[in-house]
């Protein structure tokens, strides 16, 4: 093990790689836990607290790595992005012109990915006007005991148009660097930088919420849920390897003078082809509803309930606790949908069999062109379903297990649940694939086997 990672150093170029992405992991990570300007810092404290404590502010600070409980540069996290990036997913599904560019190769995809830009710049405007409203009074607040506007955390005392334009223009510059930053460690780096990102924020919080169990569930608590992320780990490591194997053979044919073709390969399947993307998009996408939910207009009085507080209660009592029968059923039906959706974009029968078909191959057994097309459809659609209940499975089981232990709405629930192990394995597995590949293009023995 140890031979393997001085390998990984002695390759200059996979050094540099390696040093470039941690660089932009630790500059995101300090980026954390720089205040956005012109909030006040002692309502930063009481929101901290209210983050340790879970509820919904637990769960929105979960998935901006501790960004959001300091009010940070860094608040919105990456989620604008993935939010613009399912939209143009969708849209490409509807708009010929989207669709035209998913087909163009290189091209295609830089078109795509401005668009992507644009869209992610004006998601995040809109997200962090929410937030300003959103965290100080007259917007209702987050409430310190889960209703009474009198006494919700006002990080914007100064409430006047300059500030709430500097906080906007903090927060989005914010995304902006993100999405950046991003894009360089795919480009410059190892691995998605966008996905490693996402790693950076669930990992980050797992050590202080440790702590927290152990402080109030003491040590019992502590080792019931290390076992059962061992028992994940094994499992999601395990599904993650699983592939089907879709033998092609090819013809041969003459090439001037020498005979060419008649070789054979396979098309791998992985039974889960998705990876992490599903879980991280019905993640964002169950995100919106109570980040929008919590800026609807509510009444001074407590003793009366204004309807955008009686949406607010039960968007936070549904969906903001991971335990809840409704949170579960919604996100796993999002999870199965989102598998397939992914699945049916990142590979495409009917491309994959005119691209056999060019290439002079086959399948044994299966004629060229609507045949293969109909094969490789059915053994896609067998392998996804199990893959997308597993992850699914993987999502939901252990919030309900970790329910006996902890309480389910507390800051502990999320960052135990099966989402942090599913997103830090993947992108982990993911990241050591590509370094493997790496030292294997330069003679060296790879990480795994």
């Amino acid at each position: 093990m140890l031979t393997r990672v001085t390998n990984m150093f002695r390759v200059a170029d996979l050094r540099n790689k390696i040093l470039f992405t941690l660089s932009m992991l630790v500059i995101f990570r300090l980026g954390v836990a720089i205040p956005s300007p012109g909030v006040d810092l002692d309502a930063v404290d009481q929101l901290r607290n209210q983050a340790d404590a879970g509820g919904v502010t637990g769960l929105l600070n979960f998935f901006s790595g501790g960004a959001l409980s300091q009010f940070a540069i860094f608040a919105l996290g990456i989620f604008p992005y993935i939010t613009a990036s399912i939209i143009m997913q969708v849209l490409g599904v509807v708009i010929p012109r989207i669709e035209q560019w998913q087909n163009q190769g290189a091209v295609g995809q830089r078109k795509i990915t401005q668009w992507t830009r644009y869209l992610t710049i004006a998601i995040a405007i809109i997200q962090a006007t929410s937030f300003s409203f959103l965290f100080h009074n007259g917007g209702g607040g987050f409430s310190l005991t889960g209703g009474n506007a009198n006494q919700a955390i006002d990080l914007l005392p100064n409430f006047t148009a300059p500030r709430v334009f500097l906080v906007v223009l903090t927060l989005t510059a914010g995304t902006a660097l993100l999405m950046w930053m991003g894009e360089l460690i795919t480009q410059k780096g190892i691995g998605n930088g966008m996905s490693l990102i996402i790693f950076a924020s669930v990992v980050s919080t797992i050590p202080n919420q440790f702590s927290l169990v152990k402080a109030s569930e003491g040590w019992g608590a502590v080792f019931v849920i290390a076992f059962m992320y061992l028992a994940l780990l094994v499992a999601i490591v395990f599904v993650e390897s699983g592939q089907r194997q879709i033998p092609v053979q090819f013809a041969k044919r003459v090439v001037g003078r020498r005979m060419a073709g008649g070789q054979s390969t396979y098309i791998p399947l992985k039974v889960n082809q998705s990876g992490v993307i599903p879980i991280i998009f019905a993640s964002s996408v169950l995100y919106l509803p109570i980040l929008l939910s919590a800026v609807l207009p509510s009444d001074s009085n407590p003793d009366q309930n204004t309807w955008g507080e009686s949406v607010q209660n039960w968007v936070n009592t549904h969906l903001g606790d991971p335990a809840d029968t409704v949170y579960l059923i919604v996100f796993a039906l999002m999870i199965v949908g989102f598998a397939y959706f992914y699945t049916a974009i990142t590979f495409d029968p009917v491309k994959q069999a005119d691209q056999i078909r060019k290439q002079g191959g086959f399948i044994p057994g299966i004629r060229p062109g609507r045949q293969t097309e109909r094969y490789l459809g059915r053994i896609l659609s067998r392998i996804t379903l199990p893959g997308a209940l597993f992850i699914a499975a993987v999502a939901v089981i252990p919030a309900i297990a970790l329910s006996q232990y902890i309480d389910s709405r507390s800051a502990a629930a999320y960052s135990f649940s099966g989402i942090s192990v599913l997103i830090a394995v993947g992108v982990a597995l993911e990241t050591m694939k590509q370094i493997d590949s790496q030292l294997m293009m330069r003679n060296y023995e790879g990480f795994l086997k």
